[in-house]
């Protein structure tokens, strides 16, 4: 797997590209004006995204139609000699339709704890959490 980036100009503005050629737009968060996402939320946006995949893949599996999909990433950073990574995460996924809870909720764990290679790619220095929620209510276990 490999991916090309390229500074666009002569500032922070720069793109992304892996095999399908999709431009990823990514810029410094205090560039004036900011023309793409910070790197840190390019990370976040890959634990939701491969995250998403999973569960979506799994509950379609299982013949689930899922209304409507989406999710919040959290990151709190701490802070190191220069850098301020994650130290920890809190994925929320939100899920609509008529879903089983212990369907979603299953999913969910499969995906953070054996599928999603993002997560577990970060797992070993970021604390990563989630939650799940169907039609708006929290999936206790």
């Amino acid at each position: 797997m490999k991916i090309t980036l390229e500074r666009i100009g002569d500032e922070y503005y720069m793109e992304a590209k892996g095999k399908a050629g999709i431009a990823i737009p990514m810029d410094h968060s205090q560039a004036n004006p900011v023309k793409g996402s910070s790197p840190m939320e390019v990370l976040l946006s890959a634990v939701a995204g491969c995250s998403a995949i999973d569960i979506i893949s799994i509950l379609k599996k299982q013949r689930i139609k899922i209304d409507n999909y989406r999710a919040e990433v959290e990151g709190e950073r701490g802070k190191t000699e220069g850098a301020t990574p994650f130290k920890s995460m809190v994925v929320r996924v939100y899920l609509e339709g008529d879903i089983p809870e212990d369907k979603a909720k299953r999913a969910a764990d499969l995906s953070f704890e054996k599928y999603c290679s993002v997560s577990l790619t970060i797992a070993k220095c970021v604390d990563v959490k989630w939650e799940v929620y169907v039609n708006n209510v929290l999936v206790q276990e």
